[in-house]
């Protein structure tokens, strides 16, 4: 072309061309390179999408006790940092085959030692990678501690301490990422160097031949070596991608551990629906272990009929909450099974089993939504009018109504702008919208003051009526209406009856009751002589100055 620029008779009009065939070139150069890069963010990010909601959808499908043994940290970094790690395996190989794919494969041919290197140090690299990674869900599961925790941290003076804490996790983190990429730095350097040294042989060689007058002709030889140094670029961006791919496939082990784990409890190959009402619900001969060899549950057995209330006591430790974590599968007993209507709950499927349970528990959960949006979790597409009844019968719809935006006001992080009795009654109205069969309260008032405890107590027992009900608590006093208490110990049946009839006993029943009437009693009797002692004082302190 410059030939042609000198010697055109028309060079003006020659340059012009060569003006716009340069303004061609970069413009297709820059779009295509535009177009490259969508591709790739495109593909990536949809491998990533799938990945992470597949993730997450497996996180679901995990028995309860998977999530016992499990830090919730290390679970969100599986999903958060782990996923993003994986990107790297396919952005940084496809860039690299896009930029020259025939050099690439020339390269996969003639660079057997630098691939030998590469691999060696690929195996430490994603050793030190896994080890970054578990650091990260440490620094991740701290965070969530210290946020989750932060009323207490505050109130004990714990700055210090967590503050140590986090620093020797967010130090080991950083430690493992310089070893990490100390080792990674390596590789670029060796392997270009040892392409280098395969160029300056082939070089030595050639050249010898052409000077002796034998092998291919210089020029041949000349394109032969420049298309050879043109392999220590990709060589060398190789070497580069190993690292990333290195870290993706540390990730992706941790991420396929988890998708590997099968879910304990599914639905049986030929489930059925349960339909209401409920008529019997039935205990047989029921055992369940946590850890092998160590029973939390032996031998359960009972019948509880439509409509009646059973209340279940006992010591902390005697598996209360794990006998009632029975019913809606969140465990499988280890032995016998556990029926409602004839029907074992095993081949019944999960999703028709649960929605015919309601469950009220001490510790509320309730999300980062606003107030509507979580009671109607209880029925999602629930008219605001059925909302507005089920708040109303649970004893919300006052304080509901006097908040700034009322039934779509945000509640914040697990319903922190509110208090324990406001949380407490929606998860009651969500309930009550819920309208199941099956009631479970697991401690629902325990943890209230009487004012809040009185309406939570009267919205329950709103909730109670036509439901067969199964109740835990602590507090004798909230079971003494209860058709029937099974008085646990030691994860067995030690008892049960009425109230009336267990008190006439000589066993456990009578003993705790005794116990919390004592405390109880204790406790009236201190309130009721602190103003009495303080009117004494005043007395005497009258006295005092006026003699």
């Amino acid at each position: 072309m410059i030939a042609a620029l000198v010697h055109s008779p028309d060079r003006l009009e020659t340059l012009r061309r060569f003006c716009f065939v340069i303004v061609l070139v970069f413009l297709l150069k820059n779009i295509f390179w535009y177009a490259q890069s969508f591709l790739i963010v495109r593909v990536e990010q949809g491998v990533i999408r799938d990945l992470r909601a597949s993730l997450y959808r497996h996180y679901l499908g995990l028995p309860i006790e998977f999530y016992n043994d499990a830090g919730a940290g290390t679970l969100i970094s599986r999903i958060t940092n782990d996923v993003t790690l994986v990107r790297g395996i396919l952005a940084y190989t496809t860039a690299v085959i896009l930029a020259n794919w025939r050099l690439f494969l020339l390269t996969l041919l003639v660079a057997p030692p630098a691939f030998y290197l590469i691999n060696r140090v690929g195996r430490r690299l994603r050793r030190y990678s896994t080890r970054s990674q578990e650091r990260m869900a440490d620094i991740t599961g701290g965070l969530q501690e210290t946020i989750l925790g932060i009323r207490i941290i505050k109130a004990f003076n714990l700055e210090r301490h967590m503050g140590e804490r986090f620093r020797r996790v967010n130090e080991d983190y950083g430690s493992s990422v310089i070893r990490m990429n100390r080792t990674g730095a390596l590789a670029p350097p060796i392997t270009e160097m040892l392409g280098a040294g395969m160029g300056v042989i082939i070089l030595y060689l050639g050249g010898r031949d052409i000077v002796r007058g034998a092998g291919m002709e210089g020029a041949q030889f000349l394109m032969f070596l420049i298309g050879l140094f043109a392999l220590m670029q990709p060589i060398r961006a190789l070497s580069q991608v190993n690292i990333q791919i290195e870290e993706g496939i540390a990730a992706s082990e941790r991420i396929f551990k988890i998708l590997d784990t099968p879910p304990t409890v599914r639905d049986a190959p030929r489930a059925r629906s349960l339909a209401p009402p409920v008529r019997e619900i039935r205990f047989e001969d029921v055992s369940f272990e946590h850890v092998p060899g160590v029973p939390v549950l032996r031998d359960i057995r009972f019948d509880v009929q439509a409509g009646e209330m059973i209340a279940i006591v006992g010591l902390s430790g005697a598996g209360k909450s794990t006998l009632i974590d029975l019913l809606p599968r969140f465990y499988d007993p280890d032995a016998g099974r556990i029926l409602i209507n004839g029907e074992d709950i095993r081949v019944v499927r999960l999703e028709s089993l649960r929605s015919m349970i309601g469950l009220v528990t001490q510790e509320t959960v309730l999300f980062d939504d606003t107030v509507e949006a979580n009671i109607a979790l209880g029925k999602p597409g629930a008219t605001h009018e059925e909302i507005v009844r089920a708040s109303e019968a649970a004893n919300a719809h006052r304080f509901i109504r006097e908040m700034p935006q009322g039934y779509a006001t945000p509640i914040g992080d697990r319903g922190m702008k509110l208090s324990g009795g406001q949380r407490q009654r929606l998860a009651i109205a969500r309930a009550i919208l819920r309208d199941p069969p099956i009631l479970v309260l697991d401690e629902a008032t325990s943890a209230l003051d009487s004012e809040s405890e009185a309406l939570v107590q009267e919205a329950v027992e709103r909730l109670l009526r036509n439901r067969t009900t199964f109740v835990i608590a602590h507090r004798l006093s909230t079971v003494q209406e209860a058709d029937r208490i099974l008085v646990l110990d030691r994860g067995r049946i030690e008892d049960e009856g009425t109230h009336d009839e267990l008190l006439a006993r000589d066993g456990l029943y009578q003993r705790l009751y005794r116990m919390q009437f004592r405390d109880a009693t204790a406790e009236r009797s201190s309130a009721a002589a602190a103003p009495a002692e303080a009117a004494d004082a005043a007395r005497e302190t009258a006295g005092r100055s006026h003699g």
